[in-house]
């Protein structure tokens, strides 16, 4: 068979899939994955398949928060927001310079403390951060803020690496440094062993609160006012604007949400491995929370939580075979969603005007 030939095989075997029923699609990928399943508990064992499930909620629930950002903003502006990861990132510093502080000084409670200032910190940022950057472009092409949120990506990664005694008084108060910072230890860690399973607090903490986060972002999105304008805002912005609705009001509180759960993300992320990197930190947690969000279908929020727990999950059952694999399935992954589920597994075709 010739090269030529081949590849006219396979083009019609991903048309003739693309052509099956959604019910005969969904029971071919769990075929699919309950084989592979299968094979890892042969190989490792009942008890390592359930402690990488564990350990595998555990970074879904992380990539979870960030990918509603990521979802919420695209829902409502069609703006895929590179520089979410590095909100996380920032979310995760402040996290840390305001806990050693509580820390030093006895504060009671200061994880909830940290968790709620992070996220408020981190919000507002966002929220100039689209009023700067975003707003005056919101009806130039896409490819323009598509181009100036890689920049503001970069910027922000770049400036805050610089070191504090090369930069003047007052930003010198405001950068971190490309070095490790470890982070307070705002929970005491208790470890409990459940038949031959170790799961600690922070693990089950970080599960609670990103449900806990979740349900408040699906009450406010489905029952108040804010989230009927936001589902209004996009889903045809004229129409809000001729109905009297401040859509750049309502735009910027949707990036303050979105922002403030990458916020809770990074306290959480950096509550679990114990130390900070370097602002560039957020790079590889924010690429895969994005590819998540793809993988659920980007702009839908149940499909964003849905594909964030299986990239979790099959990142930590690769990570255990192999690290490099660990870190390449993400993309294993979206290249086999996008060639044969584009929408996602949540995500809907839409018609638009070019």
């Amino acid at each position: 068979m010739t090269k030529k030939q081949f590849s006219s095989s396979v083009n019609k075997k991903i048309l003739a899939y693309g052509k099956l029923p959604n019910w005969t699609k969904y029971a071919f990928i769990s075929a699919i994955t309950l084989f592979f399943l299968a094979l890892y508990i042969l190989f490792f064992g009942i008890q390592a398949f359930f402690q990488q499930l564990v350990n595998g909620i555990q970074l879904g629930s992380i990539y979870a928060l960030i990918a509603l950002g990521y979802t919420m903003i695209y829902g409502i502006i069609r703006l895929i927001n590179f520089a979410h990861g590095d909100l996380f990132m920032f979310g995760a510093y402040i996290s840390c310079f305001l806990g050693n502080y509580l820390m030093a000084h006895n504060f009671r409670y200061p994880f909830i403390i940290v968790l709620i200032f992070s996220m408020f910190v981190t919000a507002l940022l966002g929220m100039a951060i689209e009023k700067i950057a975003y707003k005056p472009l919101r009806f130039k092409p896409r490819l323009a803020a598509l181009i100036t949120a890689l920049g503001v990506s970069l910027f922000l990664e770049n400036f805050l690496a610089l070191s504090p005694q090369n930069v003047p008084f007052p930003l010198n108060k405001i950068v971190f440094g490309p070095k490790y910072i470890p982070f307070p230890a705002l929970i005491a860690e208790k470890t409990y062993n459940i038949g031959g399973i170790a799961i600690n607090n922070i693990k089950i903490l970080i599960v609670v609160i990103t449900i806990i986060l979740m349900i408040a972002l699906q009450y406010i999105v489905k029952k108040t006012m804010i989230g009927k304008a936001m589902r209004a805002v996009a889903f045809n912005k004229d129409a809000c604007l001729m109905m009297g609705i401040n859509i750049d009001k309502i735009i910027s509180i949707t990036f303050g949400i979105g922002i403030s759960l990458a916020a809770a993300s990074g306290t959480l992320y950096a509550l679990t491995y114990g130390q900070l990197q370097s602002p560039y930190l957020g790079i590889w947690p924010g690429l895969k929370a994005f590819i998540a969000a793809v993988l659920g279908g980007i702009g839908n929020i149940p499909g964003a939580m849905l594909g964030s727990y299986v990239m979790g999950v099959s990142e930590t059952f690769a990570t255990s075979i192999n690290s490099n694999f660990g870190y390449g399935i993400a993309f294993v992954i979206l290249i086999v969603v996008l060639v044969f589920k584009p929408a996602g597994l949540l995500g809907k075709f839409t018609k638009e005007k070019v």
